[in-house]
C-alpha cells in the first residue's frame, strides 16, 4: 500500500491550499480515510476523517468551517481544501487509512503517507 501526499507549500495567512493524497494498493472505496497533521512539538492530530463513500465527514473544532475533506474513488484520491489558513496552521499534513473506523487515536491507523508540509506565514 501507498499513499502520496501532495500540494503542500508556502502560503500567507487568509489563503487556501488543496491537498491531495493518492493510494495504491487496496480497494480505495472499502476505506473511510483521514487527514492528520503535526506541528514540531506537537503530537499528531487527526483533522478530519471521510467514510468510505463519501457521506460521513468530521472535524476538529480547531479546522471546522474552513477546511473541508472530500474523496473521489474513481482517482483513488483523498482531499482537503483548506481556506482561510491561519499560522497555527502550520504542519506537516499526513493521509492515512484505519484499521476500521475513523479513529481519532493514531493507533487506529494501518496506513500513513510520507506527508507534505503546510507553512502559513507572511
Amino acid at each position: 500500500v501507498q499513499l502520496v501526499e501532495s500540494g503542500g507549500g508556502l502560503v500567507q495567512p487568509g489563503g487556501s491550499l488543496r491537498l491531495s493524497c493518492t493510494a495504491s494498493g487496496l480497494t480505495f472505496d472499502d476505506y473511510a480515510m483521514a487527514w492528520f497533521r503535526q506541528a514540531p512539538g506537537k503530537e499528531r492530530e487527526r483533522i478530519s476523517c471521510i467514510s468510505a463513500r463519501g457521506g460521513y465527514t468530521r472535524y476538529a473544532d480547531s479546522v471546522k468551517g474552513r477546511f473541508t475533506i472530500s474523496r473521489d474513488n474513481a482517482k483513488n484520491t483523498l482531499y482537503v481544501q483548506m481556506n482561510s489558513l491561519k499560522p497555527e496552521d502550520t504542519a506537516m499534513y499526513y493521509c492515512a487509512v484505519p484499521y476500521d473506523y475513523c479513529s481519532g487515536s493514531t493507533l487506529g491507523y494501518k496506513y500513513w503517507g510520507q506527508g507534505t508540509q503546510v507553512t502559513v506565514s507572511s
